[in-house]
């Protein structure tokens, strides 16, 4: 894949195009690191960006979240609309289509606002994440979990776009609280075999 066909991945209209089929392109299933860090808090207001198919906007709506699931493709909105009608929590949820590069709160806050796996080109994850914190209200968390760089995914199209959990740091505004900033382990499938991957994992809370 050359550097422009790789670039190309990270655009609206590659993810149009991938979610208009009828297959999913995900599990569905929750993200590990979701459910590790979420799972004790008190649910509120959740905000999912990057949400995809909808796995876990349906996830948070379950354990009692009222979600806002975001992301730039339509398609992919369509389908996690559809699925969450299927899982039986259209009613705590709603969707908006928004470009993480270019996030803007527009004066919305939530308790928790999430994002897993949105990978820039760019390397402006940075940037990325403080847009996203710009929406977590006080006493609220934000929740950053992206691949960290490894050999596994060394030929990777998106290598370039992995991070590191303190990477993310210099992007959060005042009055955040770093409360968990590492590699996290995690055991996959790539091409029919297990490998160890980690999951670079930001948890901040909002103190003022």
């Amino acid at each position: 894949m050359s550097e422009h066909e790789g670039r190309e991945m990270f655009e609206p209209e590659s993810w149009e195009e991938r979610y208009a089929g009828e297959e999913k392109v995900w599990s569905g299933n929750p993200n590990a690191q979701l459910i590790a860090e979420i799972g004790a808090l008190t649910p509120g207001t959740a905000l999912d960006v990057g949400c995809g198919e909808g796995g876990d906007v349906i996830w948070l709506a379950q354990q009692g979240w009222t979600v806002t699931g975001a992301d730039f493709s339509a398609n992919g909105l369509a389908r996690a609309r559809r699925h969450a009608e299927e899982a039986g929590v259209a009613d705590r949820t709603s969707w908006w289509q928004v470009d993480a590069r270019t996030f803007d709160a527009e004066g919305r806050e939530f308790d928790l606002v999430t994002c897993h796996f949105l990978h820039t080109p760019d390397g402006s994850m940075v940037d990325v994440a403080g847009r996203l914190a710009t929406a977590v209200a006080p006493g609220g968390h934000l929740l950053v979990v992206g691949h960290a760089p490894s050999e596994v995914f060394a030929r990777h199209s998106h290598h370039n776009a992995m991070f590191l959990a303190s990477d993310l740091l210099p992007g959060l505004p005042d009055g955040f609280e770093p409360l968990v900033v590492e590699q996290r382990p995690r055991l996959t499938i790539r091409d029919g075999v297990p490998v160890e991957i980690d999951d670079s994992t930001l948890l901040a809370r909002r103190t003022s």
